[in-house]
């Protein structure tokens, strides 16, 4: 009855060590030879989730990652960009004037600089090293308006962070997808961006309708995913407002929560 599964990365897939169970692997590699689509959809940019889709094997023209919370939708192998919704600099520099209002840090990835902030910082620090991309400190003002921007994020301690959403304008939630990927993490994209409508346009583009579809995830930035599917899977570590909304609740990523979902409702075991 499947044949997409679209897992998020962290707190999903990995477990808190962010490596894949060998039982998560075998469960995958099953899957995966009984015709079934796996793809990885992430707020990390590929780089970030390259030694997982190698580890996997899913490096074909044929396999496809979600990245920046499907931000871009590109064939592993070729890097070939099927979709892309992304921002400005225009944006960039707005969202930094709120982030200075507010207290919070800020940093954004762009096709051209990577990876970069005007102050550095232990959030972004924490972003270069899980991903293995190089930070650039610059001033936003120096982005020219029309620069690409891919997403935008603010930063900081968790209380810092919750009490900067809880000022956030109404129209920035109308401007932007706005979704919070970790306490510490509030992400920024081009309102046509988030991972339900990503795995909604690769399912379309692999010819299959949402009710073949499964989607994994445990925090804010995979709601839309989780409301696509026609199996919406939330992690037992899941937050409660993605339990919420789900169609099954299963184990946590330290004990395998994927596999079991693979198993049973994939597999058939």
């Amino acid at each position: 009855m499947y044949k997409l599964v679209a897992l998020d990365m962290d707190g999903t897939l990995l477990n808190s060590q962010k490596a894949i169970s060998p039982r998560t692997k075998q469960a995958i590699q099953a899957a995966r030879d009984n015709g079934v689509q796996v793809v990885l959809a992430s707020g990390r940019p590929l780089e970030g989730m390259t030694k997982y889709l190698d580890e996997l094997g899913m490096t074909g023209e044929n396999d496809y990652v979600l990245s920046y919370n499907a931000s871009l939708v590109q064939r592993v192998e070729s890097k070939t960009v099927i979709r892309k919704q992304i921002m400005t600099g225009r944006d960039a520099k707005n969202i930094a004037s709120l982030a200075s209002d507010f207290g919070t840090f800020i940093h954004a990835f762009t096709p051209e600089r990577g990876l970069i902030t005007p102050e550095n910082n232990p959030y972004t620090e924490h972003e270069s090293v899980i991903n293995g991309v190089p930070t650039t400190v610059l001033d936003f003002a120096e982005l020219a308006d029309d620069e690409e921007v891919i997403k935008v994020m603010m930063v900081a301690d968790p209380e810092v962070l919750t009490a900067a959403i809880n000022q956030l304008p109404e129209s920035l939630y109308t401007q932007y997808t706005v979704v919070q990927s970790a306490p510490f993490f509030l992400e920024l994209m081009n309102p046509n961006s988030n991972k339900g409508t990503g795995v909604a346009m690769l399912a379309e583009h692999l010819g299959l309708d949402a009710s073949e579809v499964i989607c994994m995830g445990d925090a804010g930035n995979d709601h839309h995913m989780i409301k696509y599917a026609g199996l919406g899977v939330a992690m037992g570590n899941a937050t409660d407002d993605i339990k919420a909304i789900a169609n099954h609740v299963t184990d946590t990523n330290d004990n395998d929560g994927v596999a079991k979902v693979i198993e049973e409702f994939v597999l058939g075991k």
